[in-house]
């Protein structure tokens, strides 16, 4: 069976459906890693967007639940150049189209990926939609021009969780906050506790904090700076999501009333959040950053090391600027004293990071667990911990 995947600006891109019979629309964007195809469909940032793997053949190793960054699929749809269903190499579970099918995810193999890469560069990320070949264009760019497009979308809410929920170190499965409080009681190894709004968080980021001894707290994205300062913690965590940080104002209301009186750290969106917290100005990327080869360099050790990135929005420089021309530590005068510029991306020299001088914090764009990708940033978790003391 074939079908068509149709951009808001007419143009057309056919292949084979090979994921579940279903028509989607949202915004396309593209994925350069090699490898990594169930942690990306899996990672809550994806939420209605439809994923095209620049990688030509996907689905080569199969699937498996360790590789799960959320409890189910978050991609809209997926686009391949080759998709393949294998389920005979070491520690695969299941085929990867059988998977898709199996959890009513549109997909489509044999597109010119290559093509529609270059388009998306060119024009920018646009929305999109996959349709059956039943489906008139007409109608289905009519469908596509009503998906709402991603500046201004909230999507915290839609991924994060119902009620507050805490990861132990020395329990398997997550508890609930009496439980977490109950288990502290009844020992006195209890590590550092970091209450994290989780506007999309990934398995993986939650597994490196527990790793180091932490107490993790999960609360919904709408919980208040006073609910989060009543839980007593060490230190707040911002975590990766989807969607514009600029539609997220009640969260970054939250975050400055947390700024300043425990330490805050924050990836990806986070770090786009604990930057319009202290005053500074977000844009909208021409087609976002999202594969596992992107260098960065860190301004104080000269270090560069290639991370694992997933983001369609940015931070401004200290003058408006959406790039920064020098590799010196620019600074910005914020509502909490200055905020240094530390990272760097060097493909496009966007802000990467920075470090609050005045106030304990610090941000991350990139994504430092990879998840898939590359482990040299994952000291980064060591470097939040010596902000708690």
């Amino acid at each position: 069976m074939t079908g068509y995947l149709l951009l808001e600006d007419g143009e057309r891109f056919d292949g084979e459906v090979v994921g579940a019979a279903a028509e989607v629309t949202g915004e396309v964007v593209f994925n350069t890693g090699m490898s990594g195809y169930q942690e990306a469909v899996t990672d809550p940032s994806y939420r209605r967007q439809i994923l095209t793997f620049t990688y030509p053949l996907i689905g080569n190793y199969g699937v498996a639940a360790q590789a799960m960054e959320s409890s189910s699929v978050q991609a809209a749809a997926v686009l391949m150049r080759e998709g393949v269903d294998r389920d005979e190499p070491p520690r695969a579970e299941g085929g990867w189209l059988a998977w898709l099918r199996a959890n009513g995810t549109p997909a489509l193999s044999g597109l010119d990926t290559r093509s529609l890469v270059r388009h998306i560069r060119e024009r920018g990320a646009m929305r999109g939609g996959v349709f059956g070949t039943a489906t008139l264009e007409r109608t289905a760019l009519e469908r596509v021009h009503a998906e709402p497009p991603m500046g201004g979308r909230d999507l915290a809410r839609e991924v994060t969780p119902a009620e507050a929920v805490v990861f132990h170190p020395r329990s398997v499965e997550p508890l609930t906050l009496a439980g977490a409080d109950e288990l502290d009681a009844g020992t006195s190894a209890v590590g550092p506790r970091v209450v994290a709004l989780d506007t999309g968080i990934k398995a993986a980021i939650v597994e490196n904090l527990r790793a180091r001894g932490v107490r993790l707290e999960l609360h919904p994205c709408h919980t208040s700076a006073a609910e989060l300062l009543a839980r007593d913690p060490d230190a707040v965590f911002l975590a990766n999501g989807p969607g514009d940080p600029a539609a997220l104002d009640y969260v970054v209301e939250a975050v400055r009333g947390v700024v300043g009186k425990v330490p805050v750290f924050g990836i990806c969106l986070g770090h786009q959040l604990l930057c319009r917290a202290i005053g500074l100005d977000t844009f909208k990327l021409r087609f976002g950053h999202r594969g596992t080869n992107h260098p960065v360099k860190d301004l104080h050790s000269g270090r560069i090391e290639i991370t694992s990135q997933n983001h369609g929005f940015a931070v401004l420089g200290p003058g408006g600027e959406r790039t920064i021309a020098s590799d010196e530590p620019v600074r910005w005068e914020t509502d909490f004293g200055t905020a240094e510029l530390s990272q760097l991306n060097l493909y496009d020299r966007t802000v990467e990071g920075l470090v609050l001088r005045d106030v304990p914090g610090a941000t991350a764009q990139y994504h430092p667990e990879a998840g898939p990708g590359p482990n040299d940033a994952n000291h980064l978790f060591d470097d939040f911990l010596e902000l708690v003391g």
